[in-house]
């Protein structure tokens, strides 16, 4: 597996990571709306990986596979980005969610339900948890969010003046605390969905066993929860 002067052979890397590219890839497509292709973040994963081995310069082992990991998940966003997996329409659907959140908490002072929203939204509440459904990869913060295309930016609220740097303010403490209290007022399932996603790294169908509901029934929490803090962000 070495060549003559003790350096791995970079085929033999490929054989080796393949899995971590399919395990992170399929990781990732939890995430994302099914119109995407696994095999599509597959590919750009392994893009990553030839980058990770032909830049990395360190010790081979434990190193290179936490290395190899940042490589390919920065290359499998490179490639969402590039795509707008995101069609513009479920966006606005999504932003008109996240307003009816701010009415009807501003109105009631507590988390609307989802069939409050909606009404709201004057809706059913099938056409509801469908809209919900479309949005399956929703963010907190989108790449989008850096550009002001939108009427209201969602972050010129995080700037503090015309000299700061969204990006700065995405590490603050500040903004830290608020997506901390935001969380913790989430409903209680949609809490629970969080931690076990983000915080014990569970993918949607796992959560679902846990919760005894369906994969797309996660996803549907997934999605509200992504709402109500985006509208807390917005209106802190």
């Amino acid at each position: 597996m070495y060549t003559a002067t003790g350096i791995k052979d970079k085929d033999d890397f490929f054989d080796e990571f393949t899995p971590l590219v399919k395990r992170i890839a399929y990781h990732m497509m939890a995430k994302l709306p099914a119109s995407v292709q696994v095999d599509d973040l597959i590919q750009a994963g392994m893009i990553g990986l030839l980058d990770a081995v032909t830049r990395y310069e360190g010790s081979y082992g434990r190193q290179f596979e936490s290395y190899a990991a940042q490589r390919i998940r920065g290359s499998i966003l490179d490639e969402l980005r590039e795509a707008d997996w995101l069609p513009r329409s479920i966006r606005k659907k999504m932003r008109q969610i996240e307003l009816a959140v701010t009415r009807l908490e501003q109105l009631n002072g507590c988390a609307p339900s989802e069939q409050e929203l909606a009404d709201e939204l004057q809706i059913s509440l099938d056409e509801y948890h469908s809209t919900l459904q479309s949005a399956r990869g929703a963010q907190l913060i989108y790449y989008e969010d850096f550009q002001q295309e939108d009427e209201e930016p969602f972050l010129d609220r995080l700037m503090v003046d015309d000299g700061s740097n969204p990006l700065d303010r995405l590490v603050d403490e500040s903004l830290r605390k608020s997506l901390v209290d935001a969380i913790e007022n989430l409903p209680p399932r949609e809490k629970l969905v969080m931690g076990m996603h983000y915080e014990q790294e569970m993918n949607l169908r796992e959560i679902g066993e846990v919760l005894g509901v369906s994969e797309s029934r996660v996803c549907q929490l997934h999605t509200q929860a992504i709402a109500r803090l985006r509208s807390r962000l917005r209106n802190p």
